[in-house]
């Protein structure tokens, strides 16, 4: 998602980023769209994506930051 934080971009731009098959790719975006977190605007044949909310991006390192603490809290049991 940092990629759309950034700027606008089209799912083949995203599917050259990420490695992903178009349709994956276009699949995820509509549920990101249908949710409010992506807006995307038409420019001729092509749809580019970009984030809604780019704040979002700190929740986002909020989540990463809670399961890597979960990850070394819990190799230290083991």
């Amino acid at each position: 998602m940092t990629e759309l934080s950034e700027r606008k971009h089209s799912v083949n731009e995203l599917q050259e980023k990420v490695g992903c098959d178009v349709s994956t790719i276009s699949k995820h975006l509509a549920v990101l769209r249908k949710a409010g977190i992506v807006t995307n605007d038409k420019v001729g044949t092509q749809v580019f994506y970009s984030l809604k909310l780019p704040c979002i991006m700190n929740f986002m390192d909020c989540i990463e930051t809670l399961i890597k603490e979960n990850a070394v809290e819990k190799l230290r049991y083991l």
